[in-house]
């Protein structure tokens, strides 16, 4: 594409600039999710008899007597010395009953120890479950191609997600993603145990995870390829997510900075602070995030806003290097939702996914399958599918979601989901390597759309970086999906705490020191 370096350089110094005043915000902030994710760490887990967790009441218990501020860390291990336990969930059995006090202590180095030690023994369980993972991917290999094919899976009941999660492997795909049951995301707590009952999905869980993890081990074994499996770091628990995907050895999460603003009405400081913590989780296990873009454009014009989805992707390039994510980790989303109705939209598709390509060429981009144009038309529907595949070859994309052609009519079914692998496996089959010879004509349509959206980013970038208000008041002013969002609004915002002089938070202290 011979994108012009110095506007791709600029591109991302906008960004930086963009993103650095949302970075320090979200330091001098926490939440009670950060929190109860340091807990979770430490060793508390479990739930009450009404299925409320044991780490909801703690970080609440602790929040009632001195506030969040200060961190949960020196309140609880100040006053589980002082109760004479060594385990965490008693004491927190013990705040939900009232028979324990917290206070901030004035000397605080032996409470900051003893929480740096369970911290850090709970980091130590996910090294071990990020090693486990590269000890199975050199026995079983990796799949044989890119993209890897990424097939969602979701029936409500994690007993029946198994069968289809491992009958979708054997069939080829090499990325089993469990969609969440809908409006688990506004939860501010995580539920527990397996679950057999979920709403256009299943609930996310981490004995959830621990089975689907294990059942894909199997499965694994079997194909001959270390087959991954995705969940979602996203909604009010984000920070938890990352730590019970880690601790559950999970290979991917959903995870994009500003999805859950726009799309979920979650407040932004909410989202930005849990989002930080969460990547710092994910950088350490070596999980590969995937990001949201794909999602602007089932409310925004795909030709008109294209530009909108890469400033997002460079928004969240930087705060993924900033929490010290690598450029493997980073599975930055894109679609194809163009409306095929609209002359030249597969070129005009080619040169979104190029533009993609070559700005982020280490990235294992998520290429995402056109939905909002699908009209019910099943045989219209798997030739557009089709093209999807296709373009995805011929621009080398990282990971390819499986279109389906009921897409817009029904659930899909096994059977649709092994004429969608057809189609992908035909395509990738007969093209697979077709990048290798395809580059669009100098000075042709292909390079001059891709030049103009990235020109458009830039200026959209620069007005951001003028405005008063920044990134927030963009977002409060609708420039990302047409959502407006203001910093001040928004689910889950009194959940939100400024840091006091003395917060500790030693997951953070370790994640940063990269110990």
């Amino acid at each position: 594409m011979s994108l012009p370096g110095d506007l791709v350089t600029r591109a991302r110094e906008l960004a930086a600039i963009a993103g650095r005043p949302v970075v320090e915000l979200a330091r001098a902030h926490t939440t009670v999710s950060v929190e109860r994710a340091v807990l979770r760490l430490a060793g508390v887990s479990g739930a009450d008899p009404d299925g409320i967790p044991w780490v909801n009441r703690l970080v609440d218990a602790v929040a009632a007597d001195v506030g969040l501020s200060h961190g949960v860390a020196v309140p609880v291990f100040d006053a589980l010395a002082r109760e004479g336990l060594d385990d965490l969930t008693l004491l927190a059995q013990k705040a939900a009953a009232g028979s324990v006090r917290f206070a901030v202590p004035e000397k605080s180095r032996t409470a900051r120890a003893a929480a740096r030690k369970h911290v850090r023994a709970g980091l130590r369980r996910i090294d071990r479950r990020r090693a486990e993972r590269e000890r199975l991917v050199r026995r079983h290999g990796d799949p044989s191609q890119r993209p890897w094919i990424y097939l969602i899976v979701a029936t409500g009941d994690i007993y029946e997600d198994i069968p289809q999660a491992q009958a979708a492997a054997r069939a080829g795909a090499d990325v089993i993603a469990v969609i969440r049951s809908t409006g688990q995301s506004l939860l501010d707590y995580v539920p527990e145990g397996a679950t057999r009952e979920g709403f256009a999905g299943t609930y996310a869980t981490q004995e959830n995870f621990r089975l689907m993890r294990a059942a894909l081990d199997e499965t694994s074994a079997q194909v001959g390829r270390y087959v991954r499996l995705t969940n979602y770091a996203s909604g009010l628990c984000m920070p938890e997510m990352a730590v019970l995907a880690g601790l559950e050895r999970l290979d991917m999460m959903l995870n994009d900075s500003m999805y859950g603003i726009l799309f979920r009405d979650i407040n932004p400081v909410r989202t930005f602070v849990d989002q930080r913590f969460s990547r710092q989780v994910h950088a350490r296990a070596g999980i590969i995030i995937n990001t949201g873009e794909d999602n602007y454009l089932t409310t925004a014009d795909a030709v008109d806003e294209a530009h909108t989805v890469t400033v997002s992707q460079l928004l969240n390039e930087f705060f993924a290097h900033e929490a010290g994510l690598a450029d493997w980790q980073l599975g930055l989303g894109h679609a194809f939702e163009i409306n095929p109705d609209v002359p030249e939209s597969f070129r005009l598709e080619l040169a979104h996914a190029l533009l993609a390509r070559e700005l982020f060429p280490d990235a294992p981009l998520k290429w995402m399958p056109p939905t909002r144009h699908m009209t019910g038309d099943v045989f219209r529907g798997n030739l557009l599918d089709g093209f999807f595949n296709l373009a995805g070859a011929l621009t080398g994309q990282g990971i390819l979601l499986v279109g389906m052609m009921t897409e817009a009519v029904v659930t899909p079914w096994l059977s649709d989901r092994d004429i969608a692998l057809q189609n992908v496996r035909y395509v990738l089959g007969a093209a697979g390597n077709l990048h290798e010879d395809f580059a669009p004509a100098p000075g042709g349509f292909i390079q001059r759309r891709a030049h103009e959206v990235l020109g458009s980013a830039v200026s959209l970038l620069e007005r951001i970086d003028s405005s008063p208000g920044g990134l927030l008041a963009a977002i409060a002013d609708g420039t990302f999906g047409i959502m407006k969002r203001p910093a001040d609004r928004g689910k889950g915002l009194d959940g939100v705490h400024p840091h006091a002089d003395d917060y500790y938070n030693p997951a953070t202290e370790i994640l940063e020191d990269r110990g």
